[in-house]
């Protein structure tokens, strides 16, 4: 048996959740305090909340919310309170342009190809939810991809490929099939599963938890034993 040199973490997450942007932050939190962390390999997976949902610039993801749940705009605050209470995250739902992130998703895809999965997602939650931009708009894409150092022209292509686009798809039947069905959703060592922005602790336990069944797992199991010799010279 061959042991596997990293385990393996994914993320199951849509820009648009505001709780992935904070679960994103504490499991980083968490991974920094984890004394394997150089071991760990994280993937982000796409997941649409809502794959039919119309990219609407002009209106503020605060006015949607309360249009779409059917209640007042000072209940859709309140509700949006506790989440940006919740972290040190700046997000401003008044701000927040109501967009569509499939093509967001299939920029992730083209990042996590280069090693830079984690930047893209973090500086898209930033343009999303802190710098009111339209994470719809391929201007705005080709700009968030160039300043983590992706190729302009490799970014538009991504972002008309059906390539990534599969890859996306891919990702989001995946999430079908496990029965997900909210995000963030983690899945360690594909054994351990915490679903939402729980605190720290939670992720470190997590962490911990997975990281000795996977360390138990990359050893072989002994049938039988017989003669042999050892490291010190000894055999018997």
């Amino acid at each position: 048996m061959i042991k596997e040199t990293t385990m393996k973490v994914n993320i199951w997450s849509d820009i648009r959740c505001p709780f992935c942007y904070i679960g994103k932050h504490k499991f980083e939190q968490a991974l920094e305090q984890f004394p394997h962390k150089d071991q760990i390999t994280v993937t982000w997976r796409s997941f649409e909340l809502d794959p039919d949902l119309k990219t609407q610039p002009g209106i503020s993801t605060l006015d949607y919310l309360a249009a779409s749940k059917m209640i007042s705009r000072a209940r859709a605050e309140e509700m949006t309170r506790y989440a940006a209470q919740e972290t040190g995250i700046r997000l401003d739902f008044q701000k927040a342009v109501v967009a569509n992130t499939f093509k967001a998703h299939c920029l992730i895809q083209l990042a996590q190809t280069k090693g830079v999965g984690s930047v893209a997602e973090e500086n898209l939650f930033r343009a999303h939810f802190t710098e009111g931009e339209n994470i719809d708009d391929e201007e705005t894409l080709l700009r968030i991809a160039t300043t983590i150092g992706l190729d302009p022209k490799e970014t538009t292509d991504a972002l008309h490929s059906d390539t990534y686009a599969r890859m996306v798809r891919k990702d989001e039947e995946d999430a079908r099939m496990m029965g997900i069905r909210g995000v963030p959703y983690f899945v360690f060592n594909n054994q351990y599963a915490v679903s939402g922005a729980q605190p720290e602790a939670v992720f470190l336990n997590a962490l911990q938890q997975s990281w000795n069944a996977f360390e138990q797992q990359s050893r072989p199991v002994i049938l039988n034993e017989g003669a042999s010799c050892s490291t010190d010279g000894h055999c018997a």
